[in-house]
């Protein structure tokens, strides 16, 4: 009895991830989508890519944040998780890149722990099959 609410317990919080990630890549997908001038300037920061094809990538980020954001709620596989903790601690590091304090780093931590955590719940990779899973 105890294993299957262990299981139920676990179903629950990989949930409360894969809600987390949707929300987190959703709204910057949106922003991405919008232009947001900061976006602009990060991404000009990180690359050195300015105008106008700083604002096309930002679109294709933005797409590319949107289906990340469907894929964590509908089926998140473990290359999508990887690719949003990645992603996500690459966006961190951004801030300070781009100027800003150090805590805006260390605030976004969650953008790349929870996609890392969903990782890690759903079970880390051992074989490249397991990637699509």
């Amino acid at each position: 009895m105890k294993k299957i609410k262990k299981m139920e317990n676990i179903k629950k919080v990989e949930w409360i991830l894969r809600i987390a990630m949707f929300g987190e890549f959703l709204g910057h997908g949106i922003f991405a989508l919008q232009l947001k001038t900061r976006f602009i300037e990060l991404l000009t920061a990180m690359t050195g890519i300015a105008n106008p094809l700083a604002s096309k990538i930002l679109l294709s980020v933005g797409i590319l944040d949107v289906f990340t954001a469907v894929m964590a709620l509908v089926f998140p596989f473990r290359l999508l998780l990887i690719w949003g903790a990645l992603w996500g601690l690459l966006t961190a590091i951004a801030r300070p890149v781009g100027g800003d304090p150090i805590w805006d780093f260390v605030e976004r931590w969650a953008n790349w722990g929870v996609p890392l955590a969903l990782l890690y719940v759903r079970g880390i990779p051992k074989k490249v099959k397991e990637l699509f899973k």
